[in-house]
Protein backbone atom coordinates (compact mmCIF):
# COMPACT_ATOMS: atom_id res chain seq x y z
CA UNK A 1 0.00 0.00 0.00
CA UNK A 2 1.09 3.60 -0.86
CA UNK A 3 1.77 6.12 1.32
CA UNK A 4 -0.83 8.10 0.07
CA UNK A 5 -3.10 5.06 0.81
CA UNK A 6 -2.05 4.52 4.08
CA UNK A 7 -2.72 8.60 5.31
CA UNK A 8 -6.73 8.44 5.36
CA UNK A 9 -6.33 5.06 7.66
CA UNK A 10 -4.04 6.77 10.24
CA UNK A 11 -6.46 10.09 9.90
CA UNK A 12 -9.32 8.09 10.96
CA UNK A 13 -6.76 6.34 13.80
CA UNK A 14 -6.31 9.57 15.19
CA UNK A 15 -9.82 10.50 15.45
CA UNK A 16 -11.10 7.60 16.95
CA UNK A 17 -8.02 7.40 19.82
CA UNK A 18 -9.18 10.77 20.43
CA UNK A 19 -12.89 10.23 20.94
CA UNK A 20 -12.00 6.96 23.24
CA UNK A 21 -9.78 9.76 25.48
CA UNK A 22 -13.22 11.71 26.13
CA UNK A 23 -14.15 8.62 28.23
CA UNK A 24 -11.08 6.93 29.31
CA UNK A 25 -8.08 9.00 29.60
CA UNK A 26 -5.76 5.91 30.32
CA UNK A 27 -7.96 4.21 27.07
CA UNK A 28 -3.99 2.25 26.14
CA UNK A 29 -4.05 3.95 22.56
CA UNK A 30 -1.30 5.99 22.20
CA UNK A 31 -2.72 9.82 20.97
CA UNK A 32 -1.26 10.77 17.42
CA UNK A 33 1.97 12.87 16.86
CA UNK A 34 1.08 17.12 16.50
CA UNK A 35 2.08 19.77 17.47
CA UNK A 36 2.05 19.92 21.39
CA UNK A 37 1.60 23.91 21.03
CA UNK A 38 -1.57 23.82 18.94
CA UNK A 39 -5.12 23.22 19.88
CA UNK A 40 -6.29 19.86 19.42
CA UNK A 41 -10.04 20.75 18.60
CA UNK A 42 -11.68 17.31 18.39
CA UNK A 43 -10.50 16.75 21.96
CA UNK A 44 -11.45 20.13 23.12
CA UNK A 45 -14.85 20.00 21.14
CA UNK A 46 -16.95 18.84 24.72
CA UNK A 47 -15.42 22.76 25.78
CA UNK A 48 -16.87 23.98 23.07
CA UNK A 49 -20.17 22.58 22.98
CA UNK A 50 -20.65 23.74 27.08
CA UNK A 51 -20.90 27.32 25.91
CA UNK A 52 -22.73 27.17 22.89
CA UNK A 53 -25.28 24.82 25.56
CA UNK A 54 -25.32 28.75 27.07
CA UNK A 55 -28.07 29.56 24.44
CA UNK A 56 -30.68 27.61 25.50
CA UNK A 57 -31.65 29.92 27.97
CA UNK A 58 -33.30 32.09 25.31
CA UNK A 59 -34.59 28.71 23.50
CA UNK A 60 -36.01 27.26 27.08
CA UNK A 61 -36.87 30.58 29.05
CA UNK A 62 -36.43 31.94 32.64
CA UNK A 63 -37.80 30.88 35.99
CA UNK A 64 -36.52 32.41 39.58
CA UNK A 65 -35.90 28.44 40.37
CA UNK A 66 -33.05 27.86 37.25
CA UNK A 67 -31.62 31.16 38.43
CA UNK A 68 -31.68 30.06 41.59
CA UNK A 69 -29.83 27.12 40.90
CA UNK A 70 -27.21 28.43 39.01
CA UNK A 71 -26.21 30.59 41.45
CA UNK A 72 -26.30 27.63 44.10
CA UNK A 73 -24.10 25.34 41.70
CA UNK A 74 -21.95 28.38 41.43
CA UNK A 75 -21.06 29.06 44.81
CA UNK A 76 -21.02 25.30 45.98
CA UNK A 77 -18.71 24.53 43.18
CA UNK A 78 -16.08 27.36 43.59
CA UNK A 79 -15.73 26.44 47.16
CA UNK A 80 -14.99 23.06 45.89
CA UNK A 81 -12.54 24.83 43.42
CA UNK A 82 -11.32 26.90 45.90
CA UNK A 83 -10.86 25.08 49.15
CA UNK A 84 -10.27 21.31 47.90
CA UNK A 85 -8.78 21.62 44.40
CA UNK A 86 -6.40 24.36 45.31
CA UNK A 87 -5.25 24.58 48.94
CA UNK A 88 -6.28 21.17 49.84
CA UNK A 89 -5.22 19.14 47.18
CA UNK A 90 -3.13 21.40 45.61
CA UNK A 91 -1.40 22.61 48.75
CA UNK A 92 -2.06 20.70 51.99
CA UNK A 93 -3.07 23.70 53.43
CA UNK A 94 -5.61 21.81 55.96
CA UNK A 95 -6.23 17.84 56.65
CA UNK A 96 -9.47 16.10 56.70
CA UNK A 97 -10.44 12.32 56.02
CA UNK A 98 -10.92 10.65 53.42
CA UNK A 99 -14.75 10.65 53.13
CA UNK A 100 -15.15 13.59 52.93
CA UNK A 101 -11.94 14.09 50.74
CA UNK A 102 -13.76 12.28 48.05
CA UNK A 103 -17.09 13.82 48.90
CA UNK A 104 -15.52 17.28 47.89
CA UNK A 105 -13.51 15.81 44.80
CA UNK A 106 -17.09 14.40 43.68
CA UNK A 107 -18.56 17.94 43.62
CA UNK A 108 -15.52 19.23 42.00
CA UNK A 109 -15.57 17.19 39.32
CA UNK A 110 -19.37 18.87 38.82
CA UNK A 111 -17.15 21.74 38.05
CA UNK A 112 -16.26 20.01 34.93
CA UNK A 113 -12.16 20.96 35.27
CA UNK A 114 -10.62 17.67 35.31
CA UNK A 115 -9.63 15.40 38.34
CA UNK A 116 -8.53 16.92 40.95
CA UNK A 117 -5.14 15.25 40.76
CA UNK A 118 -4.83 16.48 37.06
CA UNK A 119 -5.81 19.79 38.50
CA UNK A 120 -3.22 19.58 41.45
CA UNK A 121 -0.35 17.99 39.62
CA UNK A 122 -0.61 21.47 36.95
CA UNK A 123 -0.53 23.74 39.92
CA UNK A 124 2.42 22.60 41.21
CA UNK A 125 3.66 22.78 38.17
CA UNK A 126 2.84 26.45 37.56
CA UNK A 127 3.80 27.33 41.63
CA UNK A 128 7.28 25.83 40.93
CA UNK A 129 8.11 27.75 37.42
CA UNK A 130 5.28 30.55 37.83
CA UNK A 131 5.93 32.61 35.01
CA UNK A 132 9.12 31.29 33.67
CA UNK A 133 9.61 29.62 30.29
CA UNK A 134 8.52 26.81 31.55
CA UNK A 135 5.30 28.09 33.37
CA UNK A 136 2.35 26.05 32.08
CA UNK A 137 -0.12 29.11 31.51
CA UNK A 138 1.96 31.98 31.89
CA UNK A 139 0.47 35.24 30.59
CA UNK A 140 4.11 36.99 30.74
CA UNK A 141 5.30 33.87 28.41
CA UNK A 142 2.75 33.55 26.17
CA UNK A 143 -0.02 36.03 26.41
CA UNK A 144 -3.38 36.39 28.43
CA UNK A 145 -5.67 34.37 25.83
CA UNK A 146 -3.39 31.21 26.45
CA UNK A 147 -3.07 31.94 30.27
CA UNK A 148 -6.38 31.58 30.56
CA UNK A 149 -7.91 28.99 28.60
CA UNK A 150 -5.72 27.84 25.44
CA UNK A 151 -3.02 25.77 27.55
CA UNK A 152 -5.50 23.24 28.66
CA UNK A 153 -6.22 22.83 25.20
CA UNK A 154 -3.31 21.98 23.92
CA UNK A 155 -2.34 17.79 23.50
CA UNK A 156 0.52 18.56 25.86
CA UNK A 157 -1.48 19.03 28.90
CA UNK A 158 -4.41 16.77 28.58
CA UNK A 159 -2.35 14.13 30.68
CA UNK A 160 -1.92 13.91 34.45
CA UNK A 161 1.21 14.94 35.65
CA UNK A 162 1.96 11.99 37.94
CA UNK A 163 5.36 12.43 39.95
CA UNK A 164 4.01 15.59 41.04
CA UNK A 165 0.92 14.21 42.42
CA UNK A 166 2.36 10.81 44.52
CA UNK A 167 0.95 11.62 47.06
CA UNK A 168 -2.58 11.51 46.22
CA UNK A 169 -1.78 8.23 43.57
CA UNK A 170 -2.17 6.22 46.70
CA UNK A 171 -5.86 6.58 46.55
CA UNK A 172 -7.71 4.57 44.18
CA UNK A 173 -11.03 6.76 44.08
CA UNK A 174 -8.83 9.98 43.11
CA UNK A 175 -7.08 8.06 40.49
CA UNK A 176 -10.70 6.52 38.72
CA UNK A 177 -12.08 10.17 39.00
CA UNK A 178 -8.83 10.79 36.57
CA UNK A 179 -8.71 7.84 34.47
CA UNK A 180 -12.52 8.23 33.77
CA UNK A 181 -13.35 12.66 34.28
CA UNK A 182 -16.13 12.53 32.38
CA UNK A 183 -18.05 10.53 34.08
CA UNK A 184 -19.63 12.51 37.21
CA UNK A 185 -20.23 15.39 34.93
CA UNK A 186 -22.34 13.08 32.61
CA UNK A 187 -24.34 11.67 35.93
CA UNK A 188 -24.28 15.85 37.42
CA UNK A 189 -26.04 16.86 33.90
CA UNK A 190 -28.68 14.05 33.81
CA UNK A 191 -29.30 14.86 37.45
CA UNK A 192 -30.05 18.51 36.68
CA UNK A 193 -32.61 17.77 33.75
CA UNK A 194 -34.26 15.11 36.13
CA UNK A 195 -34.89 17.47 39.29
CA UNK A 196 -35.83 20.19 36.50
CA UNK A 197 -38.62 17.61 35.33
CA UNK A 198 -39.89 16.59 38.71
CA UNK A 199 -40.30 20.01 40.06
CA UNK A 200 -42.65 20.87 36.42
CA UNK A 201 -44.52 17.88 37.73
CA UNK A 202 -44.69 18.91 41.64
CA UNK A 203 -44.23 22.97 41.13
CA UNK A 204 -45.93 23.80 37.94
CA UNK A 205 -46.25 27.40 39.77
CA UNK A 206 -42.15 27.17 38.68
CA UNK A 207 -42.57 27.72 35.00
CA UNK A 208 -39.67 25.40 35.15
CA UNK A 209 -38.43 22.32 33.61
CA UNK A 210 -35.47 19.85 32.78
CA UNK A 211 -34.09 21.46 29.33
CA UNK A 212 -34.10 24.77 31.31
CA UNK A 213 -32.45 23.66 34.44
CA UNK A 214 -29.91 22.43 32.37
CA UNK A 215 -29.33 25.50 30.24
CA UNK A 216 -29.13 27.66 33.41
CA UNK A 217 -27.76 25.23 35.69
CA UNK A 218 -25.81 23.35 33.92
CA UNK A 219 -24.21 25.02 30.91
CA UNK A 220 -24.40 28.69 31.79
CA UNK A 221 -23.66 28.17 35.87
CA UNK A 222 -20.60 25.93 34.46
CA UNK A 223 -19.18 28.27 31.73
CA UNK A 224 -19.65 31.45 34.74
CA UNK A 225 -17.27 29.35 37.00
CA UNK A 226 -14.73 28.37 34.14
CA UNK A 227 -13.96 31.58 33.21
CA UNK A 228 -13.33 33.09 37.09
CA UNK A 229 -11.43 30.23 38.22
CA UNK A 230 -9.42 31.05 34.60
CA UNK A 231 -9.07 34.41 35.35
CA UNK A 232 -6.52 33.54 38.40
CA UNK A 233 -4.11 32.32 35.90
CA UNK A 234 -4.96 35.24 33.64
CA UNK A 235 -5.53 37.90 34.94
CA UNK A 236 -4.17 37.90 38.02
CA UNK A 237 -0.86 37.81 36.54
CA UNK A 238 -1.67 41.03 34.78
CA UNK A 239 -4.13 43.39 36.58
CA UNK A 240 -4.17 44.29 40.52
CA UNK A 241 -1.38 45.64 42.96
CA UNK A 242 1.53 43.75 44.41
CA UNK A 243 2.21 43.69 48.15
CA UNK A 244 5.17 40.99 48.24
CA UNK A 245 8.49 40.41 46.26
CA UNK A 246 7.60 37.12 44.51
CA UNK A 247 9.63 35.99 41.87
CA UNK A 248 6.56 36.46 39.37
CA UNK A 249 4.15 39.18 38.49
CA UNK A 250 1.32 37.61 40.96
CA UNK A 251 -1.02 40.19 41.54
CA UNK A 252 -3.80 41.33 44.46
CA UNK A 253 -7.09 42.08 42.81
CA UNK A 254 -10.49 42.42 45.25
CA UNK A 255 -12.76 41.77 42.80
CA UNK A 256 -11.35 38.56 41.02
CA UNK A 257 -11.58 38.15 45.41
CA UNK A 258 -15.23 38.25 45.15
CA UNK A 259 -16.13 36.48 41.93
CA UNK A 260 -13.78 33.27 43.10
CA UNK A 261 -14.74 33.30 46.82
CA UNK A 262 -11.44 34.46 47.68
CA UNK A 263 -8.70 33.65 45.29
CA UNK A 264 -7.77 37.20 43.71
CA UNK A 265 -5.46 38.05 46.36
CA UNK A 266 -2.76 36.01 44.54
CA UNK A 267 0.41 38.02 45.24
CA UNK A 268 -0.26 36.96 49.09
CA UNK A 269 -0.99 33.19 47.89
CA UNK A 270 2.35 33.22 45.98
CA UNK A 271 4.32 34.58 48.65
CA UNK A 272 3.28 32.23 51.35
CA UNK A 273 1.38 29.15 48.90
CA UNK A 274 0.93 27.18 51.74
CA UNK A 275 -1.12 28.79 54.15
CA UNK A 276 -5.08 28.27 54.23
CA UNK A 277 -5.82 31.54 54.06
CA UNK A 278 -5.20 33.91 50.96
CA UNK A 279 -7.09 36.91 52.61
CA UNK A 280 -4.36 37.90 55.24
CA UNK A 281 -5.78 41.11 56.53
CA UNK A 282 -8.78 41.29 58.21
CA UNK A 283 -9.52 43.71 55.36
CA UNK A 284 -9.20 41.18 52.62
CA UNK A 285 -12.80 39.08 51.75
CA UNK A 286 -11.95 35.12 51.58
CA UNK A 287 -15.22 33.27 51.99
CA UNK A 288 -13.35 30.44 51.28
CA UNK A 289 -11.30 30.52 54.67
CA UNK A 290 -14.39 31.41 56.46
CA UNK A 291 -16.16 28.26 55.50
CA UNK A 292 -13.25 26.37 56.07
CA UNK A 293 -13.24 27.69 59.64
CA UNK A 294 -16.66 26.94 60.13
CA UNK A 295 -15.81 23.36 58.51
CA UNK A 296 -13.02 23.22 61.70
CA UNK A 297 -15.32 23.95 64.05
CA UNK A 298 -17.82 21.15 63.58
CA UNK A 299 -14.73 18.91 62.94
CA UNK A 300 -14.85 18.11 59.04
CA UNK A 301 -11.28 19.53 58.49
CA UNK A 302 -8.16 20.21 60.84
CA UNK A 303 -5.04 21.72 61.02
CA UNK A 304 -5.33 24.32 58.85
CA UNK A 305 -2.37 25.91 58.15
CA UNK A 306 -1.95 29.85 58.97
CA UNK A 307 0.28 31.96 57.48
CA UNK A 308 3.15 32.59 60.13
CA UNK A 309 3.34 35.76 61.56
CA UNK A 310 6.98 36.62 60.78
CA UNK A 311 5.56 36.33 56.86
CA UNK A 312 3.48 38.56 56.95
CA UNK A 313 5.36 42.04 56.42
CA UNK A 314 8.74 39.87 55.07
CA UNK A 315 9.76 41.23 51.24
CA UNK A 316 6.76 43.84 51.17
CA UNK A 317 7.78 46.18 48.39
CA UNK A 318 4.30 48.51 49.31
CA UNK A 319 5.87 49.86 52.51
CA UNK A 320 8.19 53.39 52.92
CA UNK A 321 11.02 51.72 53.46
CA UNK A 322 11.03 47.86 52.25
CA UNK A 323 12.15 45.18 54.36
CA UNK A 324 15.27 43.11 52.44
CA UNK A 325 14.25 40.55 49.88
CA UNK A 326 14.99 37.21 50.93
CA UNK A 327 14.89 34.11 48.40
CA UNK A 328 13.35 32.01 50.88
CA UNK A 329 10.48 33.79 51.01
CA UNK A 330 9.53 33.59 47.11
CA UNK A 331 9.04 29.78 46.99
CA UNK A 332 7.97 27.04 49.02
CA UNK A 333 9.40 23.87 47.49
CA UNK A 334 7.69 22.24 50.21
CA UNK A 335 4.10 22.90 49.37
CA UNK A 336 4.05 21.52 45.77
CA UNK A 337 5.48 17.86 47.45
Amino acid sequence: MSPAEERPIRHRSGIWTTILHWFDNETGLPLPPSDEDRVDWLRTLPFILMHLGCLGIFFFGFSWAAVTLAIGLYLIRMFAITAFYHRYFSHRAFKTSRAFQFLFALIGSCSIQRSPIWWAAHHRHHHAHSDAPTDTHSPVQKGFLWSHMVWFLCRQNFTTRKDLIRDWMKFPELVFLDRYDTLVPALFGVAIYGLGEALQVLSPGWNTNGAQFVSWGFFLSTVALYHATFTVNSLAHVWGTRRYATRDDSRNNPLLALITLGEGWHNNHHHYPGAVRQGFFWWELDPTYYVLRLMATLGLVWDLRPLPERWRDRDRIDLPTPPQISEEGRFHPEDES
